[in-house]
């Protein structure tokens, strides 16, 4: 199963695959762990092996020259991905543990349930390892492969939604909506009033894996170290970091962003000291078959 062409199985199939790979790996296909202190920790959903087609092409609306060229990426191991991106309130438990503070000048999410950012990539590296050994499991950045396969949830259209999105779906800046940009509309009424902050985690649908805010809300760091194109992309989608490395991918799009940013393809550099409103995180928890949890 670990080869399946995830586009071309229906849902059934796909929802199948996803609780055979939880049954594998000995874990409800949406579940948590339990941490050694009795923090609060981020919701999983399992998400199964398989081959995607990662980027997009130029028949693509919002297409972008570093998106290409499409190539079969081959993920070889189930793995489980935040249910959302990493609360204030899941983070706020780190900050109490560690005594990690916000510097004084910068905005902090007001509401718990609001995704965390304005964290720079040491900060969220710093929750994982503390995170990682609450759990006694090891939790980590996605990588752009492992992030995009999640996101599409075995579609190849723009959106894991299709290839049409609204601000009903999505929480992008609905100044810049898609499919009226697309068919180049000069005169429109946003359908949704634009909302210049991030809201709080599970506002829209899921994928079809279960998965919120994998388009909009906030952009989300990823592990895998920046590079112009899917030229040279190996076949598992992992490119290992080097020392002089200092730009990573992020993947979603945000409130801040136009719609075609929010799409399962785009990607965008960040610095690894970079820091902003709409940038955060989604933990992903490496599975080992068999693993119960506690």
């Amino acid at each position: 199963m670990a080869s399946a062409l995830m586009h071309r199985l229906d849902t059934p199939d796909l929802l199948d695959l996803q609780q055979q790979a939880a049954d594998a790996a000995g874990v409800p296909v949406g579940f948590q762990d339990r941490s050694r202190d009795g923090i609060p920790v981020p919701e999983l959903r399992v998400i199964p092996a398989g081959e995607f087609e990662i980027g997009s092409d130029a028949s693509e609306y919002g297409h972008k020259d570093t998106e290409s060229p499409r190539r079969f990426v081959l993920i070889e191991r189930p793995f489980a991905l935040g249910r959302y991106p990493v609360t204030k309130a899941e983070f706020a438990a780190f900050q109490q543990a560690t005594g990690w503070v916000p510097r004084r000048d910068v905005i902090w999410p007001k509401g718990d349930q609001q995704p965390v950012f304005n964290l720079r990539l040491a900060d969220v590296e710093a929750y994982l390892e503390w995170l990682s050994a609450q759990a006694g499991q090891r939790y980590r950045l996605p990588t752009e492969a492992e992030w995009e396969f999640a996101a599409r949830a075995g579609t190849r259209t723009a959106f894991a939604f299709g290839d049409a999105v609204g601000c009903r779906d999505v929480h992008f800046n609905s100044l810049f909506p898609y499919d009226e940009r697309r068919e180049r509309r000069k005169w429109y009424i946003p359908l949704c009033i634009p909302l210049p902050r991030a809201m709080d985690v599970g506002s829209f649908p899921p994928n079809r894996w279960g998965l919120h805010d994998m388009h909009g809300n906030v952009q989300e760091f990823t592990q895998t170290p920046w590079r112009d194109s899917h030229a040279d992309l190996p076949r598992d989608g992992v490119y290992r970091r080097r020392p002089d490395d200092e730009w990573l991918v992020v993947k979603g799009g945000s409130w801040f962003d136009p719609a075609v940013a929010c799409r399962s393809a785009s990607r965008r550099r960040r610095h690894i000291t970079e820091m902003d409103t709409n940038l955060g995180f989604r933990v992903l928890r490496e599975l080992r078959s068999g693993t119960r949890t506690r």
